[in-house]
């Protein structure tokens, strides 16, 4: 079931992304990398300006009471017709039980209704998700290199998806 998380999710929000990132990224990044993104990204005051300031909605997929996966979300990314897909991590005991497509096919309904034209979001150009999100329609566009404090870079690749509903 997915359901829409409330304020009060947030610690569940950062322990999937605690138990998801170190096996999503651990060839990828350093240890400490690693672990000041999880900081930065997922905070109680970071998810709580995504959220208020920065028009970010956050997904979970429950099972039986349990967290097993979230996604967050934003329309009308950079004032376009564009919803921006900004996270989605799936347990990874859950992984490949269809949860990721479930979650991206209720954003791209959810798009369906705001009028956007296609979804968007960024990769690691060295996760194999990319496979995944090219499954389902995604392709990339552009290559982005994001800067971070301490030296460190996120390599990305910007995926998009056109969506039929074009309005």
């Amino acid at each position: 079931m997915i359901v829409i998380a409330e304020t009060n999710d947030y610690e569940t929000i950062r322990d999937i992304a605690h138990k998801t990132w170190p096996l999503t990224y651990g060839s990828i990044l350093s240890k400490a990398q690693l672990n000041y993104m999880l900081e930065l990204f997922y905070s109680a005051e970071a998810l709580q300006i995504n959220a208020n300031e920065k028009n970010h909605h956050f997904l979970l997929v429950k099972e039986n009471k349990e967290a097993l996966a979230f996604l967050s979300y934003e329309h009308q990314y950079q004032e376009r017709p564009i919803t921006r897909i900004h996270k989605i991590y799936i347990l990874p005991e859950t992984q490949g039980k269809g949860i990721g497509k479930l979650l991206i096919d209720c954003v791209e309904a959810l798009a369906n209704e705001t009028k956007s034209e296609k979804l968007s979001l960024n990769v690691n150009r060295y996760n194999n998700a990319q496979f995944f999100y090219k499954k389902l329609g995604f392709e990339i566009v552009a290559e982005e290199d994001v800067k971070l404090d301490h030296g460190y870079l996120m390599e990305d690749y910007i995926m998009e998806k056109p969506l039929l509903g074009k309005y």
